[in-house]
């Protein structure tokens, strides 16, 4: 009778830890891996953006209040003169750019550096403006009838691509006069940099004094980035770093039920991005400018994040303008540290970040020695297991130590199963003599959970697995193993770590205990190679320790193979 509640109560266990695991996975912004809900995959047209993009009101400013009715998509926003709407692509080394003429959004973009999943011959895409996908950068002007995102502009003459030897390309948009403003965009590629910049100057034409507000925003859907696991979870959405509040993820739902209050609504440092799995975007306000924060639902699945700044007044015949910059690119944690403070967050590790850093930063280092991911990442279990050495090899002990005492358990299992009570106390009379801790084999592994999630988080935030070959069939450590060759040597060798581990007496439980590795190992099937890689490495490390310390303390190894009935 003990057995069977202690079986009901480690099912009870196990899956309150599933269930925890989930409720911590929606807590960090991310999907439940093992419950997950629908989700809303309505596709949004590219003409929503223009169409249903208004821009809330500054909130530091009570006369932003007054002008809300002159945000983009009003009215007043389309009395801009008829032009034709224009692409202009420009290129960089790293980059590949389209603008739109109308308010001179950035409407696509390209990594050079990064093959798109589906089609290696392709560069991905991550700004997109299509029938299937909106991701988009815009600005503009609220506080008058003045130049916005929707507002026809001139390109000005210039190069398109960045040149043999020349380090920066500058694109000129320029607007009509619009509420006695002229608003002049200029944006500037710089080689080498996935941060673009643009200076945005506004020059009053009118007679009287002006006191716009100058808007950043990105917008996107909230489908999940094309070729997307449904077995691993990573968050895609809105996120806001300020200094007081430190980094802040918003999920599409809560943003659909005005959940948003967890960010800063104003600050002079920061940034506000779009994250997705292995890349971003974010814009990059000076130090010290003061912004409104805004995260809001900006159409029928439409989203956007952005930040208002106020200009000042601006007296008839001057001019101000403001600098500012667009990240668009990998989330590779050296480049966005040089970018702008708190930035490489954006690489999110959630609770284990703590862990995950030092790492990554050991990862990096074993692959600029090594040059092959797949090797760097054998090579730093490897490392975690010599540093752990002697806790496991204390776990080991004790485990074969149960092992050598086993077939007493069991014979006095046999000859006291009528009698449960006695049985308990004979079973603690044993441990005493043979000096064994039943949980002595446990506890040294547990401490150790920690630091295998983070190394978890490590291998599948980290972009330069992406598209990273290991040997032969591998050629690719994001995606799954093309053949399983790696899953299924994973799943023996977890079926050899249980074969063997001392059985437990009571047969119900030997039978989970190989029941569960079957079931866990069914995920690592569509898991990325990378993460499979690892979990074999660290599997074969353990199992060959566990094969030594067994033979040095006497217990040959041997296989407890299940007994099934």
């Amino acid at each position: 009778m003990n057995d069977i509640r202690r079986t009901i109560l480690w099912v009870i266990f196990g899956f309150s830890l599933v269930l925890l695991w989930d409720k911590w996975q929606i807590h960090n912004g991310r999907k439940p891996t093992f419950f997950p809900t629908p989700e809303v995959t309505a596709q949004a047209p590219a003409e929503t953006v223009g169409t249903d993009t208004g821009l809330p009101a500054a909130s530091a400013n009570p006369a932003a209040t007054a002008n809300a009715s002159n945000v983009p998509g009003t009215a007043a926003a389309d009395a801009a003169p008829a032009a034709a709407r224009e692409k202009l692509t420009v290129a960089s080394d790293l980059l590949r750019l389209t603008f739109d003429s109308e308010g001179a959004s950035l409407v696509g973009a390209e990594l050079l550096k990064y093959a798109d999943q589906d089609d290696k011959t392709k560069a991905i895409k991550l700004l997109d403006e299509s029938a299937n996908r909106v991701y988009v950068a815009q600005t503009g002007l609220i506080g008058g009838n003045f130049p916005t995102h929707k507002t026809a502009m001139t390109l000005k003459p210039g190069p398109r691509e960045l040149a043999d030897g020349q380090n920066e390309l500058n694109v000129v948009f320029e607007s009509p006069d619009l509420g006695g403003i002229k608003l002049v965009k200029t944006w500037t590629l710089k080689r080498g940099d996935y941060a673009i910049g643009l200076k945005q100057e506004v020059v009053n034409t009118g007679s009287a004094a002006v006191n716009p507000q100058l808007y950043l925003q990105l917008t996107r859907d909230g489908n999940k980035p094309p070729g997307e696991s449904s077995f691993y979870s990573t968050f895609t959405g809105p996120a806001v770093y300020t200094e007081a509040k430190k980094y802040h993820k918003v999920d599409f739902k809560d943003i659909e039920n005005g959940k948003t209050d967890s960010v800063d609504k104003s600050a002079d440092n920061g940034y506000v991005a779009m994250v997705q799995h292995y890349f971003a975007s974010a814009w990059l306000l000076p130090p010290g400018t003061q912004r409104d924060i805004y995260v809001r639902k900006a159409g029928s699945n439409l989203y956007s994040v952005g930040e208002i700044t106020h200009l000042g007044e601006i007296a008839p015949g001057q001019s101000k303008s403001i600098d500012a910059r667009l990240f668009v690119g990998p989330q590779i944690e050296k480049t966005l540290e040089s970018i702008a403070p708190g930035l490489e967050l954006v690489k999110d590790y959630g609770w284990v970040t703590i862990l995950a850093k030092p790492l990554y930063w050991l990862l990096d280092k074993l692959h600029s020695f090594i040059g092959n991911w797949g090797w760097s990442i054998v090579a730093l279990v490897l490392l975690l297991k010599i540093a752990f050495y002697w806790l496991n090899a204390k776990a080991y002990s004790s485990m074969a130590k149960m092992k050598a005492i086993n077939p007493r358990i069991m014979e006095m299992r046999e000859r006291l199963k009528d009698k449960p009570q006695q049985m308990q106390q004979e079973m603690m009379r044993i441990y005493r003599e043979e000096k064994v801790n039943p949980m002595g084999g446990c506890f040294p592994i547990v401490i150790q959970i920690p630091v295998f999630i983070a190394l978890y988080w490590v291998l599948l935030s980290s972009v330069e697995i992406r598209n990273a070959p290991w040997i032969g069939w591998i050629h690719d450590l994001s995606v799954p193993d093309p053949f399983f060759i790696l899953p299924v040597l994973m799943t023996l060798s977890s079926l050899l770590q249980t074969a063997l581990n001392p059985a437990p007496p009571d047969p119900m439980q030997a039978k989970m205990m190989w029941i569960m590795p079957l079931m866990f190992s069914v995920m690592f099937f569509f898991f990325p190679a990378g993460l499979v890689l690892y979990w074999l490495t660290n599997n074969v490390l353990s199992i060959a320790q566990q094969w030594i310390i067994n033979t040095r303390m006497g217990v040959p190894p041997q296989f407890n193979l299940p007994k099934f009935k």
